[in-house]
């Protein structure tokens, strides 16, 4: 597979990639990218074409590297980029700024658009040396959510210049990433091995549920929810260990599945084919995780009462293979993982895949495209 993956030197380190999403109706594979760079003297956010689509080799292959459209110059390390919609990407600074860039098409350009300076801070916002990292965004046009280093958590509406809700003291420890459950409910997770559940339509500052990895209080530093079943939760940690919970159940993972040798960096289900999931790792790793088998070879999951039958309705089936993330150890049945990159050594930060494919970025100064991800 290695040979359908396309690699550009950028002589930066990467420490975000993301796919433009595509248009509701679009069936066409994805064509931009943006990346974000940390630990440069000149960090930047660039948007990438993927490359040259006539340039096809002999056995169909394609050829040509993604090319530069356009960068800026972006002030800290790059600590996460989300993008809002198909032309406005949201981006989280180490200084606690959270800026929002547009990518002007016509003229492919970027210029910043709207900037929260110092969303994240220490002490007070007015010391001159007081920002806090922010360390993650999530969008739900207009709507911003954005986390930090400070335990902060805001609120922000895009054009909107002050934040619409800030839960100033929401951890005491540092939160390292968030996303959406539902429009109105965060999930956040924090350096304690902790998920706690928001509800943004609640005026207190307290979380719904707070859930927790036993024992060691390992930090978790990722998180993504399944893009069907509301209540799947996948998180990766400090250990490099991928942890999958159920929400309405318990306070404890369902399953810890043995990963990555060191901290995992992101996790991410495919967003329209959630029984795979992709998870990269300080230890040069990027991990596909397949719990998509023949529903003829896995009848644990679907005569659990004895009796089969030969037809299911399409929800059983839904049913019963998202079930394979929420058994007890979903590698007994039939899990296939495999490691996209053999033989990296240098940390690779961050993942992004749409459709049939993947983006992702490493502290190699290199960014990889592989468009034929379930070729």
């Amino acid at each position: 597979a290695m040979e359908d993956v396309c690699a550009k030197f950028v002589s930066q380190k990467i420490s975000k990639t993301r796919w433009r999403p595509l248009p509701a109706a679009a069936l066409q594979p994805p064509d931009l990218f943006a990346t974000g760079s940390w630990d440069n003297e000149d960090n930047r956010i660039s948007i990438w074409s993927v490359g040259d689509l006539g340039n096809v080799g002999l056995s169909g292959e394609y050829q040509g590297e993604p090319q530069l459209l356009c960068d800026i110059r972006h002030n800290g390390d790059v600590m996460d980029m989300q993008f809002l919609d198909q032309e406005r990407i949201v981006v989280a600074s180490s200084t606690g700024t959270v800026t929002v860039f547009r990518h002007h098409q016509n003229n492919q350009t970027l210029s910043a658009n709207q900037r929260w300076e110092k969303a994240h801070y220490h002490v007070d916002q007015d010391t001159s040396c007081g920002g806090a990292a922010c360390t993650g965004v999530i969008c739900n046009n207009p709507e911003i959510v954005t986390v930090g280093e400070d335990g902060r958590i805001n609120l922000f509406r895009a054009d909107q210049k002050d934040a619409v809700r800030t839960i100033d003291n929401a951890d005491s420890s540092t939160l390292h990433a968030v996303t959406f459950l539902r429009t109105t409910e965060i999930l956040t997770v924090n350096s304690i091995g902790q998920l706690k559940i928001w509800d943004l339509r609640q005026q207190r500052n307290e979380p719904s549920q707070i859930f927790s990895l036993t024992g060691d209080r390992v930090p978790l530093h990722c998180v993504d929810r399944h893009p069907n079943q509301q209540h799947i939760v996948a998180t990766g940690g400090q250990d490099g260990m991928l942890s999958i919970w159920d929400i309405r159940q318990g306070t404890m993972p369902v399953s810890l599945l043995n990963a990555h040798e060191a901290e995992m960096w992101e996790v991410h289900f495919h967003p329209s084919n959630p029984d795979h999931l992709f998870t990269c790792s300080e230890d040069g790793s990027l991990w596909h995780w397949d719990t998509s088998t023949d529903i003829s070879e896995k009848p644990s999951f679907l005569h659990q009462g004895g009796r089969s039958t030969t037809y299911f309705s399409h929800s059983t089936i839904n049913q019963s293979v998202v079930s394979a993330w929420l058994s007890n150890d979903p590698t007994k049945d039939r899990m296939e993982i495999t490691n996209l990159i053999p033989n990296q050594t240098l940390s690779v930060n961050s993942l992004d895949i749409l459709g049939p494919c993947l983006v992702y970025g490493t502290d190699a100064e290199a960014i990889y495209v592989n468009r034929q991800l379930f070729a």
